[in-house]
């Protein structure tokens, strides 16, 4: 399906800029591959053929993952990528993370980031996608996030292994005096069937890295696939399950010292008074360093032990000036309705006339609702924390990240010294999220390094800083109206929000010396791009003045807006008399994928039975992330209270390449987007963040959690992503249940404000 869209004045000037920025760069820097970062680096009889292999003599074969794990699963995939056309078991591989390089840039993870909706493949929308790619490699942007990895590494990761193989294989072939077309490839080896003679990839491995690679080497059909499509064995969950040292907070080296951090507990505030000679008496302390980055202002203490740190921590005496931005909750709930009430604003979708619709609509064809959701933590079950040693002006950082070059950049800016002399190594993460593309716990480590005489400090924040110290999901209004026509179907449907600017945010705190864009998509995502056809449909964005630091939260954008438009959309299949799941069935007919995902969920839920008395469900769906998603959730009265039962998710990805952790993470994102539905938010009172810890930031727990059955399928042409995409249709799937069972229609985050759960 085909959609050309109105193109936004933001879309006009980044795709110019983008544009203009490879002018300046030149074709042949745009065009030219990135230098091998491996080559620098390679141990005796270790042979490397491209950023993501190497092969030594005893034919041990790593392959570089160059994404974050963080739980998603994405080493296993990205290295079966390899195996696949590398001809291996993927058990015979070793994975490693990689260094930080501009080879590893993630152009999948800005292709979307224009006006173009998914499924809008129109000359316009294409030649936006490209462009946005050649942007993230100019920037040398390597980053996980955006649900993309997968995405981003599918063909140049398949690549990679070809390559490999194609040159091991004319090595053999040149060593055995045989055609390269007489030989196989099997498990690591290299095989003459004829003469029964072979040889393992490492005996000609250091031959084959001599040659040069072939320029396009062919790639296995999908029906030669034997690793790609099915579940493997995750290459991480023998260290997991064992407890080895493989996280940020695991790290242990010679000779070192120990950190935490008290950081302003307003943000960007500077402190007006500091008494710091209690704190440096105490046992075990070494020195405390002031902090001034990109994050704000704070107090960095260095001691003998962690432990020694934290009570040093606590005895820190400061005043902080005043906050820039509203105060508390209540003040900033009014930003953000006033920004509703505003003419002012970006119009990212704008069908038909929906002024004209509206004008001589009868009030009893109008419906009108009001929604909103609150702040949220990230929450990751390991807490910020870094590793740092600055000696002889080189600094090495050991720190659990979503953004390696973006790291060494930073932190080198901070040190006063060039990046090439920064080496991140980026260990497993014990959760993400979007929480770690952040850099102040990387920062923090940098500096407070500087200052401990080329020892290596391990800083880590304690749960009440990372807490209180977050770049937060926004807090968002939304103003949702819609015009019914006579059989019950939407004709008109106008939609503002209002939410603090996502990119503006990041961009203060990672680029600071850029300008943020003027209009941003994720304040609209998740409501503009949606696959309903409606003939006049709106979509205004309004970026509402409120400088608490936000950023990338599981699914961004979709993560509210998911809410206000399923949950909306639940309200207009009620005032028009029709079935929630006939309505989108309906709204849908242009787009197959859409409907079969539709259909899917309802027949695994039995949607169309009337549940037991006392039961009742409640249907969402959302594209994000490329992937096509709908869920049902079931709930159920009881003494305790609500109780989630059951949840039926059926996600079209276009291919599936590892069916089980794909459903792993259709479960996790719903699970998480869940958990904020039902009772999480971050609120403000005197500028300070109120919550602290679990106790008052909780997650669902074991005993909550529902019955999940997942359906995956591959109907669309083109990949989409995963690792987000079961988050967005929760929450709404989740209120339009609590409908359904009580008659109470609740707008806003967190439900339990207005019902309690089992």
């Amino acid at each position: 399906m085909s959609r050309l869209g109105k193109i936004t004045r933001r879309a006009l000037l980044f795709g110019a800029a983008a544009v203009a920025g490879g002018a300046a760069f030149g074709y042949w820097y745009v065009a030219t591959p990135y230098s091998n970062p491996l080559e620098g680096d390679l141990a005796d009889g270790e042979a490397t053929f491209n950023p993501y292999v190497k092969i030594a003599a005893d034919n041990t074969i790593t392959v570089i993952a160059p994404r974050a794990e963080m739980g998603q699963g994405i080493s296993t995939t990205l290295a079966a990528l390899v195996a696949e056309e590398l001809d291996v078991p993927l058990e015979a591989l070793t994975v490693e993370h990689g260094p930080a390089s501009w080879a590893y840039y993630n152009a999948a993870m800005l292709e979307e980031g224009g006006a173009s909706a998914f499924y809008d493949e129109s000359t316009t929308a294409e030649i936006m996608r490209s462009v946005m790619g050649r942007v993230s490699k100019v920037f040398g942007l390597q980053g996980t996030g955006g649900s993309s990895s997968t995405r981003d590494g599918f063909v140049k990761m398949r690549q990679a292994g070809a390559a490999a193989r194609s040159m091991l294989v004319a090595a053999a072939a040149a060593r055995l005096k045989v055609p390269a077309g007489d030989l196989k490839t099997s498990a690591g080896s290299i095989v003459h069937e004829a003469s029964g003679r072979s040889l393992t990839y490492g005996e000609v491995a250091l031959d084959a890295a001599k040659l040069s690679p072939p320029a396009d080497p062919p790639l296995k059909d999908r029906s030669a696939w034997t690793l790609l499509g099915k579940p493997q064995q995750r290459v991480d969950m023998l260290a997991k399950v064992t407890g080895a040292p493989i996280f940020g907070i695991d790290v242990t080296l010679p000779d070192m010292l120990f950190g935490t951090v008290k950081l302003s507990p307003r943000f960007w505030a500077a402190p007006t008074k500091v008494d710091l000679a209690a704190a440096g008496k105490m046992p075990g302390v070494v020195k405390i360093v002031p902090l001034a980055t990109n994050y704000g202002h704070g107090f960095g203490i260095i001691a003998q032990n962690t432990w020694a740190a934290f009570k040093a921590a606590e005895a820190i005496e400061a005043e902080w000036d005043a906050p820039e931005y509203p105060p508390d909750s209540a003040a900033i709930a009014k930003v953000l309705s006033d920004g509703l009430a505003s003419p002012d604003g970006f119009v990212m979708r704008d069908d038909g006339n929906v002024d004209t619709a509206f004008a001589d609509a009868p009030r009893e064809k109008v419906v009108e609702a009001d929604y909103s959701v609150p702040y949220l933590a990230h929450a990751a079950m390991e807490p910020m924390n870094a590793t740092a040693r600055f000696k002889d002006g080189v600094l090495d950082l050991w720190a659990g990240n979503q953004g390696p070059t973006i790291t060494r950049r930073l932190c080198a800016d901070a040190l006063g010294i060039e990046p090439d002399k920064v080496t991140v190594h980026t260990p497993s993460l014990g959760g993400g999220f979007g929480r770690r593309i952040e850099v102040d716990f990387s920062l923090c480590a940098a500096l407070m390094a500087r200052e401990a005489d080329g020892r290596p400090v391990k800083v880590v924040w304690t749960r009440e800083q990372d807490m209180r110290h977050d770049a937060y999901r926004p807090a968002a209004a939304g103003r949702l109206q819609a015009r019914l026509g006579d059989d019950g179907l939407p004709v008109a449907l106008d939609m503002k929000i209002s939410a603090p600017s996502i990119m503006a945010s990041t961009v203060r705190r990672l680029f600071p010396s850029m300008s943020a864009p003027g209009s941003d998509r994720t304040i609209v995502d998740g409501a503009c791009n949606q696959p309903y056809t409606i003939p006049s449909y709106r979509v205004t964005g309004i970026a509402a003045p409120v400088t608490v630091p936000v950023g990338s939260w599981r699914s961004v954008g979709c993560s509210f807006n998911g809410f206000f438009h399923e949950g909306f959309l639940d309200e207009i299949a009620v005032a028009g008399k029709t079935d929630p799941v006939e309505l989108r069935r309906r709204l849908m007919a242009d787009f197959p994928a859409a409907v079969k995902v539709v259909e899917k969920a309802a027949e695994m839920s039995g949607w169309g039975t009337p549940p037991p008395a006392g039961k009742a469900k409640g249907f969402a769906f959302t594209l994000s992330f490329g992937s096509w998603v709908a869920e049902v959730v079931q709930v159920a009265d009881t003494p305790d209270g609500i109780r989630i039962e059951n949840v039926w998710i059926a996600a079209d990805v276009g291919t599936a390449l590892d069916p089980g952790i794909i459903e792993a993470q259709l479960v996790s994102g719903a699970i998480y987007g869940l958990s904020a539905a039902m009772g999480q938010e971050i609120t403000f009172a005197d500028g300070m963040v109120e919550q602290s810890n679990f106790h008052d930031f909780d997650a669902m727990r074991m005993p909550q959690c529902p019955r999940f059955e997942v359906a995956i399928l591959e109907n669309f042409h083109r990949m989409g992503g995963v690792g987000e995409i079961g988050t967005p249709p929760a929450a709404p799937a989740l209120a339009n249940a609590v409908f359904a069972l009580t008659g109470k229609r609740i707008r806003a985050l967190p439900l339990a404000k207005e019902v309690t759960f089992a």
